[in-house]
């Protein structure tokens, strides 16, 4: 973030941010599309000390640890959301192959379609509390993760503009 004296009271605020998030395909089973972030923390180098504690997470800076934390809970997120979809889906699948398998081989279009149908029905209704729960807790951590992300940004703004005002040189 750059800031650009316009008069001498006043500050245009511009953003140059050039790196980008890229998305994977979609995972065949829970279909969602992984995001491999730009600014994601970069791996542990290797050592052949073992240590208790990650060294590098530690940093001493608070900005820096505010990023270090939005990046680990927005990771958490994703995986969170993921494993859910991952897990739903697969249970899905495999009800509705035992469906289909119990189903004679003589059945006709119309009872496949029918006993489908009413698997659906049930599966629905069976994962509704399920879903309802992920849904909240979903909503509970994307909350948080907007906070922090708000948190952040104006740590950022206070930080550049008391560099930008500072006379130290």
């Amino acid at each position: 973030m750059i800031l650009v004296p316009t008069r001498p009271c006043c500050l245009l605020v511009r953003s140059i941010h050039t790196a980008s998030n890229l998305f994977s395909p979609p995972d065949p089973v829970s279909h969602m599309r992984p995001i491999i972030y730009s600014d994601a923390p970069a791996p542990p180098p290797p050592s052949f000390i073992r240590h208790p504690y990650s060294l590098t997470e530690f940093s001493s800076g608070r900005p820096q640890d505010s990023a270090l934390q939005f990046q680990l809970q927005r990771q958490q997120l994703d995986d969170f959301h993921h494993s859910f979809w991952f897990d739903s889906n697969t249970r899905f699948e495999t009800a509705k192959q035992a469906v289909l398998a119990g189903l004679p081989s003589s059945a006709s279009p119309l009872d496949k379609e029918r006993t489908l149908s009413e698997f659906y029905r049930e599966w629905y209704l069976q994962e509704a509390p399920r879903t309802d729960t992920y849904t909240i807790e979903w909503r509970r951590r994307n909350i948080a993760l907007i906070k922090l992300n708000a948190r952040l940004r104006l740590q950022n703004l206070t930080h550049s503009v008391s560099d930008f005002f500072s006379f130290e040189n």
